[in-house]
């Protein structure tokens, strides 16, 4: 059984910074990236960022130059770090972690945080 447990959510004024962390545990190997979504009322979800097994990142461009991913492959963990804040950044956020519960060989699946609310309000 695999689990991401995700802290670090919370209420935050526009131009404010939070932190989000996951950490991935249980039977989950071979995480080729892990990384960030997020759903608004009434929206799809939508990535937010990710971070590569060899470091690469990717992220939306709502985000670029406000959000910075990094990640602790040996600790299979995420960090999200998000500075200037605005009120559109409200959302859930969830963590995912796309690897294989088989050491060497197997399929490779999604996997994903029960998510944490992030608001950013005046």
């Amino acid at each position: 059984q695999v689990q991401l447990a995700e802290s670090g959510g919370g209420l935050v004024q526009p131009g404010g910074s939070l932190r989000l962390s996951c950490a991935a545990s249980g039977s989950i190997f071979r995480i080729a990236s892990m990384g960030w979504y997020r759903q608004a009322p009434g929206k799809q979800r939508e990535l937010v960022a990710v971070i590569t097994s060899g470091g690469s990142t990717n992220y939306a461009d709502s985000v670029k130059g406000r959000f910075t991913i990094s990640r602790d492959n040996a600790k299979n963990t995420v960090a999200l770090q998000m500075n200037s804040l605005k009120p559109e950044d409200t959302a859930v956020y969830y963590c995912n972690a796309y690897g294989s519960n088989q050491r060497i060989i197997g399929p490779m699946y999604d996997y994903w945080g029960q998510g944490t609310q992030v608001t950013v309000s005046s």
